[in-house]
């Protein structure tokens, strides 16, 4: 019998001090508990979103120095744990010293593994470089070393030997991306096992939460486990990362399955800490009673990521209060909700910045917000600001000094549009702000984000844009789980979440009349879900295809009939698919490149997760053909 501790520690990138001190004393705690083995996530010591920190020869050593002393601490207990390795008489492919992304086993005060290897612990062979990761920048895999030793990769990979209580095991030593292989030519644990055969796979990870992701995960590692016959340990980490424009949570959900594919054991999701198993591997556990995981696809996951990552990057960057301008409508509602839930009403300023536009309704719902909420909160309005600025703008001469001619501009209403909502973010929030001591908010959902519809400096900026991965019905689902589940009452008030969504800009979007946001949420959420989510990501000729086959709302997800009711003819159709594409290639991404950092939650959030170029409007070949065949029906 083996007594295993899954060490699923908060890793906090860029401090390997902390972390280490945070390892030694779970080290300590399992020892304690007559643990034969602890396991630590990837990259624990370090952290793995650091950017080019993996450049710092510094970092580097400290790293290093900080792995010895986990080694050391290894005495009548067997450690796993995720660290870069060194090779500090080779160089990676950016010519800078070799750096592996590594998977080190310690026992009694040594590095195990040399035996069967050339290095004293085992390396990353499938390194990610999609989404958020990056590894390929930074890191030297198993792959490019079997070519430079001129050795099949089915000859390096091998099992780590280790002797516990007299027993003999072979463990499968392998670090996350490896045990997803199913879209590489090559898959690790299969090879690992025919080189075995492995007694146990132990998969190290340092794995962002992302929306449903562990119930794909559990279906790929509960196959894996199944298909080798052979129990699996795959060990998670807690805490925040980022990599810049993005912010990742990362959930933990460290999980056991037996050799038959059954879950027998996991930890809590966002939690630091040890748990134990007793794990026969004669019967490969499969006499442990088999659990059901908890699903990660409800609103409630959103609000937990949500929560945790928001509170956690507030921490991060020291700060305690917050500025939230507030409108009357959904999305600042539910930003004055989450820092009221993460910090205390106390510490949270609620601003309404009326204009001439804005309607008594929408003004008495953002007192009635901060009244339900116990938010500080005051009335700024900008209406005199923003004639001062129209004022000036019409009024102060241009002069061409050349030939000393004299003209004036002249502010459109789509100009005095952006004059307020930049009124109110970079004058009266942002001075809030300051004179409050904290930060202001970017209450922007991802619908907005995708296609522009906010104001670059203003209302797209603040010091993080906390939903800007959510979709708007998402933001609807995340009002409704507030009210009904976190404050136990009805804090967001009902009419906030009735009222036609607007950005009261102009009388052409008064809400009293029904008038509101050009985008039909129910609609466009999934089309430009289309846009940036799905994995082969969705252009104007895959959209019209669909359109034209009637399938489209079978492939975005949307309701069916509703394309039909909302446009009566190929030519809308067509015209707002373009007015949305064009914003989407175009102008919004100038504005994502300049928004604040997302906290991301979905399979692809804005930022470095979507690396976008500035480049020119496109459609396909193949688009402007069906195009033409449509509209000439």
């Amino acid at each position: 019998m083996l007594k295993i501790a899954l060490g699923q520690i908060e890793v906090i990138p860029g401090q390997p001090d902390r972390n280490t001190h945070n390892m030694l004393d779970m080290i300590a705690e399992a020892r304690r508990a007559k643990a034969h083995i602890i396991v630590f996530p990837e990259m624990a010591i370090p952290g793995y979103l650091l950017g080019d920190t993996w450049e710092q020869t510094a970092f580097l050593q400290d790293c290093e120095a900080f792995g010895q002393e986990i080694i050391a601490a290894s005495t009548d207990i067997c450690v796993l744990f995720g660290n870069v390795a060194i090779d500090w008489k080779k160089r990676g492919d950016d010519g800078r010293v070799r750096k592996y992304n590594a998977f080190f086993a310690a026992q009694n005060g040594k590095l195990l593994g040399d035996d069967n290897f050339i290095y004293p612990f085992r390396i990353k062979t499938l390194l990610p470089n999609y989404r958020e990761f990056d590894d390929t920048r930074h890191f030297y895999s198993m792959r490019k070393l079997a070519l430079e030793l001129n050795k099949p990769l089915t000859e390096l990979l091998k099992p780590v030997n280790v002797t516990i209580a007299g027993q003999k095991i072979k463990l499968g030593c392998i670090l996350c991306e490896d045990g997803w292989g199913d879209d590489y030519h090559l898959q690790p644990p299969a090879i690992l096992h025919n080189n075995g055969p492995v007694d146990l796979f132990i998969n190290i990870s340092s794995s962002p939460y992302t929306f449903n992701k562990n119930n794909k995960r559990n279906r790929v590692f509960s196959r894996e486990a199944s298909e080798l016959n052979t129990p699996l340990i795959y060990v998670n980490n807690v805490g925040l990362q980022n990599n810049g424009k993005t912010i990742y949570t990362f959930d933990g959900a460290s999980t056991v399955y037996s050799g038959s594919g059954e879950i027998i054991a996991y930890c809590p999701t966002f939690r630091a800490e040890i748990q134990y198993l007793t794990l026969n591997l004669i019967d490969k556990g499969t006499s442990l009673p088999m659990l059901s995981a908890p699903s990660d696809d409800t609103i409630a996951d959103i609000y937990q990521a949500i929560h945790y990552g928001a509170e956690k990057f507030l921490v991060s960057i020291g700060m305690n209060k917050v500025v939230v301008g507030i409108s009357g409508g959904i999305d600042s509602a539910v930003a004055a909700a989450l820092y009221t839930d993460i910090l205390g009403p106390e510490n949270v300023l609620l601003v309404n910045m009326p204009s001439i536009y804005n309607s008594a309704t929408t003004k008495g719902l953002a007192a009635k917000l901060a009244k339900n909420l116990g938010c500080l909160y005051t009335v700024i309005p900008i209406q005199e600001a923003v004639d001062h600025t129209i004022n000036q703008l019409k009024t102060s001469p241009i002069t061409n000094l050349t030939t000393g001619a004299e003209t004036n501009l002249t502010v459109s209403g789509f100009v005095t549009e952006n004059i307020q909502a930049r009124d109110r973010s970079a004058r009266i929030l942002a001075g809030a702000a300051a004179a409050f001591g904290g930060g202001f908010t970017c209450n922007a959902n991802k619908s907005e984000m995708t296609v522009g519809y906010s104001t670059l400096y203003g209302d797209q900026a603040g010091f993080l844009a906390a939903l800007s991965d959510l979709w708007k019905h998402q933001v609807y689902a995340l009002a409704e789980y507030f009210n009904t589940k976190v404050f136990g009452r009805t804090a967001i008030p009902q009419e906030t979440i009735d009222i036609v969504p607007s950005a009261e800009l102009s009388f052409a979007q008064a809400v009293d009349e029904g008038k509101g946001d050009p985008l039909i949420y129910p609609y466009h959420d999934y089309l430009f879900r289309a846009f940036a989510e799905r994995w082969n990501r969705a252009t104007p000729e895959d959209i019209l295809t669909w359109y034209s086959k009637g399938i489209l709302e079978q492939e975005i997800g949307c309701q069916r009939g509703l394309v039909k009711r909302i446009f009566p003819t190929h030519q809308d159709f067509i015209a707002d698919l373009e007015r949305w594409w064009k914003l989407y290639s175009g102008m919004a991404i100038a504005k994502r490149i300049q928004a604040p950092p997302v906290l991301a939650i979905s399979r692809r959030a804005y930022g470095f997760d979507h690396r976008e170029a500035q480049n020119r409007l496109y459609f396909t070949t193949r688009y402007n053909k069906l195009k033409a065949e449509l509209l000439n029906k």
